[in-house]
This record gives structure tokens, C-alpha cells and sequence, in this order.
């Protein structure tokens, strides 16, 4: 188990490099082909820093290994809400816009229920992925055109030098690196969820979706030390409206499968309280404009370890 763990933890340190890489060569090349700014910030760091979850759930529903694939999209929602927003919160207190307080943080709540509402039934099917996909591209359309009337969303810093050549290279070795330390991620996970005699939930839910949201933390952590607080809080929020519609819903449409019973009872209802929460806390005490203060990541972060200890008293 101990070769396991070790690719696991070279696995998820490669998806944050390489989707850094990712990001910076797609961006550059776009800038090369005179994409508009708008386009690469909505789409290619959008996926970029969403790519981890999402190849790791492509491959791990591909493999028939279901609970890693709905785990890690579930798993990095918690993550990134009750660790990452929590633990950037204590670093520096959020400021938190109008726009996010009328418009994304609802948008994801709502989001979240259509998620849990189709998984009710107890299956995640073709029929529930293809709904779920299609409303992400309703979702990004519809927020590209807010921030085109808003005339927001920005580039990433990309050094005008950047040849060609060598923006097509990072794109490419990004995206083999990728590609690669997803599979091997999911290997080790699934080797260490039978090594340990749990299910490969539990580990979707933990290991990797630990491991495949290293590139939310690096860049929160990053933008809120710039005090950049819209790019640290935007980015959870974008990332967790991606992973509830395309990491949970790509799935189905790959390989459909049974959900278990602790997603339902447990683990959506969770993801639910903690995007209802962040909302709550937007309004109730700040009102449209306001921000999340460092008592209210401290909350954040309390939630996110009881939720750990109830997974591990559920793994026995």
C-alpha cells in the first residue's frame, strides 16, 4: 500500500503542476490567436483549474469505479467551501460583492439541487448526465454574457514574449501530464481503498478530492495574499458549479451507476449546507455587499472537519 499512497501523493502534486502548465499554454496560445480576453478567462481557466476533477472522474467511471468518480465531485465541492474558502478566510478576510451575492452564490445553490434532485432516484444515468452537462453550457453562456455587459473577466497574466512554439509546448506537456497523473491517481486510490478495506467512496471523497483540488487552494491562497478577493472567491465558486454539473454529470453519461445511500443522506446534503451556509453568511450579516470574515471560515473549517470525522467513523 505504502507504493499506493506515494503515487497518489506524486499524482496529485503532478495534476496541480501540470494544470498551472495547462492553464499558461492555452492561455498564451489564445493570446497568440487573438482570442478575446473574455473567452480565456471563462473557458480555458475555468477548465484548467477544473481539469484534475474532471479526468480523475472520466477515468475512475471508465475503470467502473463509480463511488471515486461521484466522491471526488462531491469531495471537491466540500473541499474547496469548508477548507479552502474557510482556511483563505483566516488568512484574510473575504470581501464579497453584490454581483456574487445576487447571482453566483445562488446560481450554485440552485445548482446543487438540480444535482441532488436528479439523484433522488438512487441512479446517475445518461439521461441525468446529459441535463446536467447541457445546463453547465447554459450556465457558462449565460455568465459569459454578465461579464461581457459587466466588461469583467480577465486574462491570466501571460508574458507577451511567449513564443508560439513554446505555448503550444506547455499546452501539450500540461495536458500529457494530465492525462497521465489522473490514471495514476485513480490507480492508487482504488488500490488503497482495497487495501484498507473501504469503499472507494469514502477515498473519492477524501484522498482525491483532496488531491484534485490543489489547484483551487494554490490559487485562493494565491489571489487573496494579492488581494485579489473576487479571483480567490470567483474561482471556488466557479469551480464548484463545474463540478456539479460536469464532474458529477460526465459520469453518467460515460458509464451510468448506482449512487449509495451515504450520498443522498450524507454527503449531498452537505454540499447543500455548506453552499447554503456561504450564502447565508453573505446576506445575514453584511447584506448584498459585504464580506466573510475570519469567525465565519473558522465555522466553515469546524464543518469541514466533522464532516471528515464522519466519514471516518462511517469507514469504521
Amino acid at each position: 500500500m505504502l507504493s499506493a499512497a506515494l503515487t497518489v501523493l506524486v499524482s496529485a502534486l503532478a495534476l496541480a503542476w501540470s494544470a498551472e502548465r495547462f492553464v499558461f499554454g492555452a492561455a498564451a496560445a489564445a493570446r497568440v490567436a487573438r482570442v478575446p480576453p473574455l473567452v480565456v478567462g471563462m473557458i480555458v481557466v475555468g477548465f484548467g483549474t477544473s481539469a484534475p476533477e474532471l479526468l480523475v472522474s472520466a477515468f475512475a467511471a471508465l475503470r467502473g469505479n463509480s463511488g471515486i468518480a461521484i466522491g471526488n465531485a462531491l469531495g471537491s465541492n466540500i473541499v474547496n467551501t469548508g477548507l479552502i474558502v474557510g482556511l483563505t478566510a483566516l488568512v484574510a478576510p473575504l470581501a464579497i460583492t453584490a454581483g456574487t451575492v445576487r447571482r453566483e452564490l445562488p446560481l450554485l445553490c440552485g445548482c446543487v439541487l438540480l444535482a441532488f434532485g436528479l439523484s433522488l432516484d438512487g441512479w446517475l444515468g445518461r439521461a441525468d448526465g446529459l441535463v446536467l452537462c447541457l445546463t453547465l453550457c447554459a450556465v457558462v453562456a449565460w455568465l459569459a454574457r454578465a461579464a461581457h455587459r459587466a466588461r469583467g473577466v480577465a486574462a491570466p497574466q501571460v508574458p507577451a514574449a511567449v513564443a508560439p512554439a513554446q505555448a503550444i509546448a506547455w499546452l501539450a506537456v500540461g495536458l500529457a501530464v494530465l492525462l497521465l497523473s489522473a490514471r495514476t491517481l485513480v490507480w492508487g486510490a482504488v488500490t488503497i481503498a482495497d487495501a484498507l478495506g473501504v469503499s472507494d467512496l469514502v477515498i473519492g471523497l477524501t484522498i482525491v478530492a483532496l488531491g484534485t483540488s490543489l489547484p483551487e487552494l494554490a490559487a485562493s491562497l494565491a489571489s487573496v495574499l494579492k488581494r485579489e478577493h473576487d479571483i480567490a472567491l470567483g474561482n471556488v465558486i466557479g469551480s464548484n458549479i463545474f463540478n456539479v454539473l460536469g464532474v458529477f454529470g460526465l459520469p453518467g453519461l460515460l458509464n451510468p451507476a448506482p449512487i449509495a445511500d451515504g450520498v443522498l443522506g450524507r454527503d449531498f446534503p452537505t454540499v447543500l449546507a455548506l453552499s447554503a451556509g456561504l450564502l447565508a453568511a453573505a446576506y445575514a450579516r453584511h447584506g448584498r455587499a459585504g464580506r466573510i470574515d475570519r469567525l465565519e471560515g473558522g465555522f466553515l473549517l469546524a464543518a469541514f472537519a466533522a464532516y471528515q470525522w464522519v466519514l471516518l467513523v462511517s469507514a469504521g
